[in-house]
């Protein structure tokens, strides 16, 4: 097993990591900006590094400065969480290249399936059901293009191949816009992500968004941890997430995720990774992989009982899966709400001190989250501050736990979105299930 684990991240992903970390009897290293100081992970860590300023691109973004943490630290492994520097393939190269374990998948399978466009091509040849596209790069032919979005049939939807996160896409209605949707999508996403290429796809106008938790080691062993199903957005952020899917029956569940499986087994994968799908009139269509664990993950463990950090250091390790597919068995119904520092109403991140936070309890709630009376949120990174996360035998008795909690958090000195998490979960759409991916934005009037 790895002695000593660098967390390069912060919040509560680097408190979830570092928990899995002791349990298992591995040192951990903290590394933290100078506006982190107070993370209660910093002050749980074996040892901790301060790695530069306040600014991600100095400090969490900054590669050298994370690796050398691990070099003055004698760390054998360095877990990225998610966000940061999670999927970037380059920082994966330098960690292997240093000499370090980089504990999730390998830097040419994370260079793979973060283009879009190469990802795509490696599931339609693993038998995984696509999204009707462009299957390639688009061209600067004007006319091509059109034919091709006429070929899929409208509405088409341009997407940035190195894009992600819900930026670098525009949905197209018909020829007269299509050439300068491609123009400003190839402008966005040069700016955003140093890619100007784009790609077209068909747009689904009325799909759920569903995901499959995948674990592979590197002995040829890959299961799939059932669904979650991630529908609850807004401007492509996902607010709530619950698993199992609603409405998904044993059958469709076991197909996809055998495809899944499969396509692991044929790009070589390790590790922990998620693939996301589009799901209309009971169609798989792939859309990316998520090459590192979830934000969600904690749904998928709470119906499953599979700790997903505890299988990724073993797999970093080298070890074998601890489970084989007829080990897994969906038990219950778990949903998690995202609780952020933001204004309920225009959505404006709410940074300060916190003044009093109570969690709530009882059976079947967990809260994920670094928060503690007298924290003070900081104005330089993501807003989300914890996850609230409940599981019962059904998705009524899940549903009921949420509301009971929701109703018990108390988080005083900033604004929250509790309150929209509260309206969404009364919502009687959303206690029916399987509301698609424009509800919360079209129904609650949120854009």
């Amino acid at each position: 097993m790895l002695d000593k684990v660098v967390i390069a991240n912060r919040g509560e992903i680097a408190l979830r990591i570092l928990r899995a970390c002791h349990e298992m009897g591995i040192k951990t290293v903290a590394v933290y900006s100078e506006a982190d100081s107070d993370q209660k992970h910093v002050f749980l860590a074996d040892e901790s590094v301060c790695i530069g300023p306040a600014a991600s691109t100095e400090s969490y973004l900054n590669i050298p400065a994370v690796i050398s943490a691990a070099e003055v630290t004698d760390a054998v492994g360095i877990h990225p969480g998610y966000g940061f520097l999670s999927e970037n393939a380059d920082f994966a190269e330098r960690v292997e290249e240093s000499g370090f374990v980089f504990i999730g998948p390998r830097s040419e399978t994370i260079r793979m399936m973060g283009d879009k466009v190469s990802a795509i091509s490696a599931m339609q040849k693993a038998g995984v059901p696509c999204v009707p596209g462009s299957n390639g790069e688009l061209g600067e032919d004007g006319d091509e293009n059109l034919r091709i979005a006429r070929d899929i049939g409208y509405p088409v939807i341009i997407k940035a191949v190195g894009g992600g996160g819900g930026r670098g896409m525009r949905v197209v209605h018909s020829d007269a816009t299509l050439r300068n949707a491609i123009s400003i999508t190839r402008s966005e996403a040069q700016a955003a992500f140093g890619n100007g290429a784009v790609y077209m796809e068909k747009f689904l106008e009325h799909p759920r968004h569903i995901e499959i938790q995948v674990l592979a080691d590197e002995h040829g062993n890959a299961i799939y941890l059932a669904e979650r199903d991630c529908s609850m957005q807004r401007r492509h952020q996902k607010v709530i997430e619950e698993a199992p899917a609603p409405g998904l029956s044993e059958e469709i569940r076991s197909e996809i995720g055998a495809r899944c499986v499969e396509a692991c087994l044929a790009i070589g994968y390790r590790s922990a990774g998620t693939f996301e799908f589009l799901y209309e009139n009971g169609q798989f269509y792939f859309i990316e992989m998520n090459t590192r664990v979830q934000v969600e993950h904690p749904v998928t463990e709470m119906i499953t009982g599979v700790d997903i950090i505890r299988e990724q250091l073993r797999i970093a390790a080298g070890e074998q899966l601890s489970y084989r597919q007829e080990d897994i068995r969906v038990h219950g119904h778990a949903i998690e709400c995202r609780i952020n520092a933001e204004d309920p109403h225009t959505f404006m991140p709410s940074p300060g001190l916190i003044e009093h936070y109570h969690p709530p309890g009882g059976f079947g709630v967990r809260v994920d989250t670094h928060i503690y009376g007298g924290y003070k949120v900081p104005p330089y990174y993501d807003s989300m501050i914890g996850k609230l996360i409940v599981h019962g035998d059904s998705r009524q008795q899940a549903i009921a736990r949420m509301s009971m909690a929701l109703s018990e958090i108390v988080i005083e000195g900033i604004k929250t979105n509790i309150h929209l998490h509260q309206r969404i979960i009364d919502e009687s759409a959303f206690q029916t299930g399987g509301t698609d991916i424009h509800y919360l934005e079209n129904k609650l009037g949120l854009k």
